[in-house]
């Protein structure tokens, strides 16, 4: 049970930071699901469906690396999944009190399951989903930053956006 970890988020879009994080973690745990959050409170940009499909274009060559979406309680996804690990990342202290508390809860929750930190590689710590999407809105090359699949992506919704208009 130990060596399976999830990497929850909800991915909104994948970002070259998530990727990096989980081909690392594909190095150290046999088993890796990535957990895709549905998150409703963020109401995210992009649905569920797609979320999953650019992480599997993404990352879906990796050894032992499974996608999959969720809706419930992380801490109850990961005792379904038999999984002993929760790996989460960090890019920068402000990061940290938010995470902290997290693993606090679910450790309280369950323990049974440990929380781990990767951070991502130095050129990629800045990279957030959240700046990807306001760069993207503003027309922005977001190229350096994504997926070639997520670039196409959100390409496709922003002309279907302005068609609407």
């Amino acid at each position: 049970m130990k060596q399976k970890a999830i990497y929850p988020g909800t991915f909104d879009p994948v970002t070259n930071g998530h990727v990096d994080i989980i081909t690392r973690a594909a190095n150290i745990f046999p088993e890796l699901i990535v957990a895709v959050a549905t998150n409703k409170a963020k109401k995210p940009y992009l649905p569920l469906d797609t979320r999953i499909r650019l992480l599997q274009e993404a990352v879906g060559h990796l050894s032992g690396v499974q996608i999959l979406g969720f809706d419930n309680l992380l801490i109850d996804f990961v005792l379904e999944q038999n999984a002993g690990i929760i790996l989460r990342g960090l890019r920068a202290v402000s990061d940290f009190e938010y995470e902290f508390q997290l693993a606090g809860m679910n450790r309280k929750l369950s323990k049974q399951v440990e929380t781990l930190f990767l951070t991502p590689s130095e050129n990629l710590m800045f990279l957030s989903s959240t700046l990807v999407r306001e760069i993207a809105a503003l027309h922005g090359d977001i190229s350096p930053f994504v997926p070639d699949s997520v670039v196409n992506e959100l390409l496709k919704r922003q002309k279907e956006h302005e068609l609407q208009k």
